[in-house]
């Protein structure tokens, strides 16, 4: 047994397949075909300002695969106004739920009720008044979750206007490397508007 893990951790380790060999070689060579240094997960839409990624790495001498989400901090910034509006949300409605937008047979979206469309507008105003407050920061971060399903969950925020290949090239070598450095400034962001 790895010296520092108990008895339980060793279990777990063995369940978790981001931790065996014979997986971690497929992905090895899942990569390696790539040309790259990470593979995209294929069940998930990246976009400009996201990436949900897996790569290969070590931890505590150990190889083990890398279950990666790199985003801007833009993104984060605008998803924690988001969750802060939420709460505020449920707190002046009784009643809240998330809004559903559905589409009719035609793809178009249905109408809101008259109480989404309450809660709508009041979301939109908690996160206009949180961003001219400027009351919400966010800076540079690597979380590591151990108890990841698969794996080692890597949450990534950085300060960056687009996540493309060769930021997740770049960001994995530094990380693999132990050169990896975060700015720990506090940003702020204001909200896109569609003009």
């Amino acid at each position: 047994m790895p010296s520092g893990l108990s008895k339980d951790s060793n279990s777990r380790l063995m369940k978790n397949k981001g931790f065996d060999k014979e997986t971690i070689a497929e992905y090895k060579k899942k990569i390696s075909t790539s040309g790259k240094n990470f593979i995209h997960d294929e069940e998930e839409e990246n976009s400009d300002e996201y990436a949900h990624f897996f790569f290969v790495g070590t931890h505590e001498g150990e190889e083990v695969i890398f279950d990666s989400v790199l985003y801007t901090l833009r993104l984060q910034h605008e998803s924690e106004l988001f969750d802060v509006a939420e709460q505020r949300a449920s707190k002046r409605f009784p009643h809240y739920e998330k809004i559903s937008y559905e589409e009719d047979e035609n793809g178009d979206l249905k109408t809101l009720s008259s109480q989404e469309e309450e809660i709508g507008l009041y979301l939109a105003e908690v996160m206009v008044e949180l961003q001219e407050e400027d009351s919400l920061k966010v800076s540079e971060h690597v979380d590591l979750d151990l108890d990841h399903g698969f794996g080692i969950g890597l949450d990534a925020g950085l300060h960056i206007e687009f996540v493309t290949p060769e930021i997740i090239q770049r960001f994995i070598e530094d990380f693999n490397a132990d050169t990896l450095s975060l700015d720990d400034t506090l940003y702020s962001f204001q909200l896109e508007t569609d003009d």
